[in-house]
């Protein structure tokens, strides 16, 4: 079978995003108290989704934080978070966020299909980026955001994109290792453009509706989206699995990559991103 294809292009973009920031599990209070105020400067002081007020400490949380594994991508010359994630997961007894926010326009014939095994599946939610991470050199300043706090080079600020495909590759990888491979998602107009662009495809279930700016529900089949995706894209998603599998599966449950068959990336769970990229022929021209 033939090597894995890689775009020149991408593979370097992903190869500074790993230089630049680091992606991981938040599990300890602090790392989870980052994605809180993380929330709360995106949910509540910039867009105004939340109510300030609300949360006297700055931590911007809710009643399904308890149910979710959290992720968290910081900026590692600065050590600012620079965004969050979380993976809400459901049983029988317990319900998803979108359920509540917009059962009136999910398509309830698809939906059906999972009632009977509400254990397969999960919500992404609360992907949040720090403003000052979403605006590129050019840009202007506008709703996502300005990074006059911080000083990029030029290399950083064309990885902004990423965080948030980052962000939406940890919440997959964490699903696949809880084996909750039916993932719904709420999402405004502009994320599915950007998953779109790197590879990722994700499936309308509903209509519009107007919960704080219009949004509208997803599905991602996680099997189907990473057999899918293309090459540069399944490494980086291998790293970040095999990165979480060390910490959410004991040794023995721990799978082998999900790299093709036949290709002599297979089982190459501990390489990082950089040498994974170059082990297909790309070396990064930086």
């Amino acid at each position: 079978m033939s090597e894995p294809i890689v775009n020149p292009e991408m593979s370097s973009l992903f190869m500074d995003f790993a230089q630049f920031f680091e992606l991981s599990l938040a599990l300890t209070d602090e790392q989870k108290a980052d994605v809180y105020r993380v929330r709360y400067s995106v949910y509540c002081e910039e867009f105004g989704y939340e109510d300030p007020k609300a949360f006297r400490d700055e931590m911007e949380t809710d009643a399904f934080d308890d149910q979710s594994i959290h992720c968290l991508v910081t900026h590692k010359s600065s050590g600012v978070p620079a965004g969050c994630v979380r993976l809400v997961t459901v049983e029988d007894s317990t319900r998803m966020p979108m359920e509540d926010h917009c059962d009136g326009s999910l398509d309830k014939d698809f939906f059906s299909h999972f009632e009977s095994r509400r254990g397969s599946m999960a919500e992404i939610s609360r992907l949040a980026v720090e403003g000052q991470f979403r605006r590129r050199r050019g840009e202007k300043a506008t709703r996502f955001g300005d990074t006059d706090s911080l000083h990029f080079a030029a290399r950083e600020k064309r990885t902004f994109s990423l965080i948030a495909v980052s962000l939406f590759l940890a919440a997959s990888a964490a699903a696949d290792l809880m084996r909750r491979k039916d993932c719904f998602a709420i999402m405004e107009p502009f994320l599915p453009s950007i998953l779109r662009r790197t590879g990722v495809t994700v499936k309308r279930v509903g209509e519009d509706f107007d919960y704080k700016g219009i949004r509208a529900p997803y599905y991602l089949n996680i099997d189907e989206a990473i057999r899918n995706a293309p090459d540069e894209l399944r490494l980086c998603y291998e790293v970040v699995r095999s990165q979480f599998a060390e910490i959410l599966l004991p040794e023995g449950d721990r799978k082998v990559s999900r790299v093709r068959s036949g290709s002599r990336l297979v089982g190459l769970d501990t390489v990082g991103l950089p040498q994974l990229l170059k082990l297909v022929g790309q070396e990064s021209p930086h």
